[in-house]
């Protein structure tokens, strides 16, 4: 606001529920983009894809931007119920996509929704690991994990 030159006025006028209102807001509209990209990564077909562009990511920022929730989710969602369901809202937006993903492909519903839910579990442990190392490997090794899984189960 003071970069802007805006009255403190201005973001209470904007945000009626002031910077926990605005900060899940921005954790709704990070959680939808990356959601986007996720549908239209798999709407290819292939999910080395997404794993590349998680990399690239990573590798682009110095290790800086992994998962827009996972910090937040740690450190802020237990003291705000508007932020905890914000992350909630995202991680489901996000296994939810790699379900209808699975589904698309011929898994049925309840596996497909179990290999989403492991899915999405192992791409934020790997973004974890992969950013505290600062080394690919862990991503890595969870996109042959994935990959190996779904030759498996696909019908």
């Amino acid at each position: 606001m003071s970069a802007g030159g805006a009255p403190k006025g201005s973001l209470y006028f904007h945000f009626p529920g002031g910077k926990e209102q605005l900060a899940a807001e921005a954790l709704t509209q990070s959680s939808a983009h990356l959601r986007d990209t996720l549908r239209a990564l798999l709407a290819e077909g292939d999910t080395d894809t997404v794993f590349d562009t998680l990399a690239a990511t990573l590798t682009y920022s110095d290790f800086q931007r992994g998962c827009p929730l996972a910090t937040v989710a740690l450190d802020a969602a237990g003291g705000s119920e508007q932020i905890r369901q914000a992350c909630v809202d995202g991680f489901e937006s996000w296994r939810a996509a790699l379900e209808e993903f699975l589904r698309d492909k011929g898994i049925g519903e309840d596996r497909a929704t179990e290999i989403a839910t492991v899915a999405l579990a192992m791409i934020e442990g790997g973004l974890l690991l992969a950013r505290t190392r600062r080394d690919l490997a862990p991503l890595r090794a969870v996109a042959d994990h994935f990959r190996s899984t779904l030759e498996r189960e696909l019908p």
